[in-house]
């Protein structure tokens, strides 16, 4: 339907895709993640479960027209904002100070003797079953990694051994095979290898690389769990706080996946992620995060159009409708309402406010909190028009922000890549694997490249 205002002009057309309730979550469902034994050396234990209910996927909104103007939100983060990991401590201020081999863990990644980091996965058989499609497949948004079919882990393990052997290394071959290997089968090359030389794969590669090839190269190898709570934890470390990166997981992932990064965060960090949140955030923003954390959003697919119509009623009271802002009836219904239910309410808004739920939001609120309730309406509205947008202010104006590059390129890969590549050439009128070939150099825009698929 159209209504006055909304959407604003230059959104891409995103019509129906994926269907209402149908985008995946990711790993796919099959037992317990193989988590990999030790990695990194902290705490561990068995990996959580793996997410068993798919994330609601965006629906056939937004009508043709552009969101977001190129300018608009969000806010490029500043050249150099985020901390150039790899580099400083390890991401985890108080470590235990044992942990499996009763080796004490060093400062990561710089300085991280990785003769323990980080140890292999076991071969086990309730390992992801990936012979059949991927689950991201089945529900209707497409990573542009796949399982590699007729994978042989010792083989790999040989291809990266050959290429790292000697004087110089042959990167060629090493994204070769790291570009296009799923996150499970790159664990078990991790393991092959160890067992074949008795050496670490993960040492041997940072001794042969450095910046933004080794992030990306090590962002690969983290199982994709522990590489979100890494983020987080590195976000909040140290002085200042990476606002955009709690807000970029926190609010876009599913329930399960927030509960296994909340449980991976304690054992592998030794810390409370919600008492982090508390430190390092204040205010409604800090209440926001800490919804967020609880794992607690409605999953169930049917939309309740009275409920939808209350809580749009009760949102424009909160907001528009007074002078000031209750804050807390805005927190309230984003972070309990399911996506669809959510889609539901933005249209109902609009009837009863004349205006889009994301301008008011824009009026009633600001900074970090303005941009997190955002980001949760822009899921609901289409998710991969949200990542597409977070690439394409990672890359522009001067410098790049890579550690947002990587964290994205690598997060979506096997989930919906390549709706966030297609959103990005309606948005922007141009291919996301042309801003990273004008943006990055050498082999670590040959890899980048590789992962998304040009």
């Amino acid at each position: 339907m159209s209504y006055p205002g909304y959407p604003p002009t230059g959104y891409p057309a995103f019509p129906g895709y994926p269907p209402a309730g149908q985008e995946s979550s990711f790993p796919p469902p099959a037992g317990q993640y193989p988590y990999p034994a030790g990695f990194p050396p902290m705490g561990g234990g068995a990996y959580p479960p793996a997410p068993t209910g798919g994330f609601p996927g965006a629906g056939g909104y937004p009508a043709p027209g552009g969101y977001p103007a190129p300018g608009g939100y969000p806010g490029a983060p500043p050249a150099g904002g985020a901390p150039s990991y790899p580099g400083g401590g390890f991401p985890g201020g108080q470590i235990p100070s044992q942990y499996p081999g009763g080796q004490a863990p060093a400062p990561y990644p710089n300085q991280i003797n990785t003769e323990f980091f980080p140890s292999c996965p076991v071969f086990s058989p309730i390992s992801l079953d990936y012979s059949s499609e991927p689950a991201a497949m089945i529900q209707g948004t497409q990573g542009t990694i796949r399982p590699a079919a007729n994978f042989d882990a010792m083989k790999d393990a040989e291809v990266l051994r050959k290429a790292m052997k000697g004087f110089g290394t042959d990167e060629q071959a090493i994204v070769d095979v790291v570009a296009n290997r799923s996150n499970d089968q790159r664990q078990k090359i991790k393991a092959a290898f160890k067992t074949m030389y008795g050496k670490d794969l993960i040492k041997d590669l940072k001794s042969e690389l450095s910046g933004n090839m080794e992030e990306l190269i090590l962002a690969l190898f983290m199982p994709p769990t522990y590489y979100d709570a890494w983020s987080l934890r590195n976000a909040m470390k140290g002085a200042g706080t990476q606002e955009r990166v709690l807000i970029e997981i926190l609010c876009t992932r599913s329930n399960q996946q927030i509960r296994d990064i909340v449980n991976c965060y304690r054992s592998e960090f030794g810390r409370d992620i919600e008492k982090d949140i508390r430190s390092d955030t204040s205010g409604h923003f800090e209440r926001l995060l800490v919804s967020m954390c609880q794992g607690n959003r409605d999953e169930n697919q049917n939309v309740n159009h009275q409920m939808a119509q209350e809580d749009a009623q009760r949102l424009y009271q909160a907001g528009e409708g007074k002078l000031g802002t209750d804050e807390s009836s805005f927190n309230m219904v984003l972070a309990t309402r399911s996506f669809p239910q959510l889609r539901a309410t933005v249209e109902a808004y609009s009837r009863i406010a004349n205006r889009d739920l994301l301008s008011s939001i824009g009026r009633e609120f600001s900074g970090n909190v303005e941009n997190g309730l955002k980001t949760i309406l822009q899921c609901a509205l289409n998710r991969p028009a949200f990542f597409a947008e977070r690439l394409y202010y990672s890359m522009r104006g001067a410098g790049t922000d890579d550690s947002t590059l990587v964290r994205i390129v690598v997060t979506r890969s096997e989930i919906d890549l390549v709706q966030v590549k297609q959103t990005f050439a309606q948005m922007y009128q141009k291919t996301l694997g042309t801003m990273i070939s004008s943006d990055t150099s050498g082999d670590y825009r040959r890899l980048l490249l590789a992962i998304v698929g040009q």
